[in-house]
């Protein structure tokens, strides 16, 4: 493989690892770089989490393959893991037992990348020129060539702040002893630090929800615990889920049990709450909605920022990127994804076409091209290096073709008409052909001149 195309893989998460398997069965030659020290740094900081979807769809075909020759036994496909048995059953192996061992790099964060001779602004010729990747790995600026870059580093150490617009709250770095970011392990390791405290957690999404059933259970046990939910929004159900019409079970059942600890007042709710700013409280931490006194505020011991994450684009300066402006993910996927069009949980396969750039040879992948986005799930992003792989080595044909069907999420959201139990299509089902389509169901029914999504 010496002379194969070389690859650089930003980030050793599953789907880094994804992209290094099929990379390497297509004849190419993958090296993997990673931030931390050990491959799926990132899923060890929320190990304690059990995933929605079952093993059947964590696992990638090619990442299974390479597995297999190593005595690898396959999980029970359609049980759940936890962050930590992703790492111990899947991950770890695939990046110690495999081939993928030798190509592999951790600790080693990519500070820049640019091409070889090309700022920015520079065009003739650029195409030619490889990739010139500098990287830090504690002896020294490393510099790394190579023909293509897919960047799968995800989002989950760039988390979104708790102001509501966008912007640090006021006073947020002054009190970020008292703040914690994503979900913490509040039951495990973290249990110190909120048992027997009001704690109040922003945000309206899985990692919140997840986050307070755990704070439930926890005040449980430890006696003085309390649960505060500060919601942006005005309407608590739109985090309930689509219960038993969601196909991924454990994703249903997770907003069914949350819906009913609401229900039964284990939980205080502070609805249409916006965040603008966090002062000291009598030594705890006050904080405010809609102005510095605060028209509304709250007073807690610790508060748990669960408001989703986003991309960091920093080292990518130098490279021609095409993105939608607000979500902050490639222009071709931005539609399918928006929450402000639709907040349904299944998105059109998509790969190699939908991820391109002007900068050729150049892909985001994974978490991160869902820009500011909420509900990716695994499988979607070992669709979208399979496809780019295809493409990188010249298969077109296999790059554009669809070879995953996603699991409905029984809720659709549109125009902020949510139908749950909607027909599938509504936001999922079958492939569609054009860009602003989110299925082919909603292609037809724009075609035949109705509306939306297909659901009005």
């Amino acid at each position: 493989m010496s002379d194969a195309k070389t690859v650089a893989i930003i980030g050793a998460g599953p789907v880094g690892l994804a992209a290094a398997a099929h990379l390497r069965e297509r004849g190419l030659a993958p090296i993997v770089l990673e931030a931390g020290p050990e491959a799926g740094h990132a899923v060890r900081q929320w190990q304690q989490v059990q995933l929605f979807s079952p093993w059947e769809y964590n696992v990638d075909k090619a990442a299974a393959r390479l597995l297999a020759p190593t005595g690898w036994n396959s999980p029970d496909p359609q049980s759940y893991p936890t962050g930590g048995e992703l790492l111990d059953r899947y991950l770890t192996p695939l990046a110690t037992r495999t081939p993928l061992r030798d190509v592999i790099r951790t600790s080693s964060r990519v500070s820049a990348i640019s091409r070889v001779g090309f700022d920015k602004v520079k065009s003739e010729g650029r195409e030619q020129a490889p990739f010139e990747i500098r990287y830090q790995n504690g002896k020294g600026p490393e510099v790394l060539r190579a023909d293509a870059v897919i960047d799968t580093s995800g989002t989950w150490f760039s988390p979104n702040p708790a102001g509501s617009n966008g912007l640090p709250a006021i006073g947020e770095r002054d009190y970020a002893g008292r703040i914690a970011y994503g979900m913490p392990d509040v039951r495990g390791a973290a249990r110190s630090r909120y048992a027997g405290k009001t704690v109040a957690v922003l945000g309206a999404g899985h990692s919140a929800v997840g986050t307070l059933i755990d704070l439930v259970h926890l005040a449980d046990e430890a006696a003085g615990t309390q649960v505060i939910w500060l919601l942006r929004g005005a309407d608590p159900a739109k985090a309930f889920g689509g219960g038993r019409n969601d196909k991924l079970a454990a994703r249903g059942e997770l907003g069914s049990t949350f819906a009913a600890l609401v229900a039964a007042g284990k939980i205080r709710v502070e609805t249409g709450f916006g965040v603008t700013h966090l002062s000291e409280s009598e030594g705890r931490l006050r904080i405010a909605a809609g102005g510095c006194c605060g028209a509304r505020s709250v007073v807690a011991d610790e508060l748990i920022v669960s408001t989703g994450f986003r991309p960091d684009f920093s080292f990518l300066s130098e490279l021609r990127l095409r993105l939608d402006p607000a979500i902050e993910a490639p222009l071709a996927l931005a539609p399918l994804i928006d929450p402000n069009e639709h907040s349904c949980g299944t998105v059109r396969p998509h790969g190699a076409r939908e991820l391109a750039h002007d900068e050729r040879g150049f892909y985001l992948a994974g978490m991160k091209s869902y820009g500011r986005a909420p509900t990716f799930l695994m499988m979607t992003g070992y669709e979208q290096v399979r496809s780019i792989a295809a493409e990188l080595a010249g298969d077109k044909a296999a790059a554009a073709r669809v070879e995953l069907v996603l699991p409905e999420t029984g809720v659709c959201t549109r125009g902020g008409v949510e139908a749950a139990g909607a027909e599938p299509g509504c936001c999922g089902g079958a492939a569609k052909q054009e860009a602003s389509a989110c299925c082919a169901a909603d292609e037809a029914a724009k075609t035949s001149g109705a509306s939306g999504c297909g659901c009005s």
